[in-house]
């Protein structure tokens, strides 16, 4: 698109890709996406389903120490993000049907 207008690409300004990162951080997605969801109707997304959290770990060989901390540290951003932005959006919805 930058070329379409002319532009030199900001390298700076562009997202990370998926490969940008870490084993760690993929093992971590690879696990966040493994869990459940737990939602409600009324409520949206309430945050993953941990029950399987142990498993996984032994799945993925993370073992007991910092690894596991940083990975659980992982595991409870994304999921806290999760939660924000679908809080946003219930939101959004109510305010849009309060609005009619």
């Amino acid at each position: 698109m930058m070329e379409q207008t002319g532009e030199e690409i900001d390298w700076d300004r562009c997202p990370a890709d998926f490969e940008d990162f870490p084993p760690s951080i993929h093992t971590a997605m690879n696990i966040y996406n493994s869990l459940g969801n737990r939602i409600a109707a009324d409520i949206g997304y309430m945050g993953k389903d941990w029950t399987n959290l142990e498993l996984l770990l032994e799945i993925y060989k993370i073992d007991k120490g910092i690894e596991r901390e940083w990975c659980i540290d992982v595991l409870l951003f994304l999921d806290g993000e999760t939660i924000r932005d679908s809080q946003q959006r219930m939101k959004a919805e109510h305010d849009k049907l309060r609005k009619k």
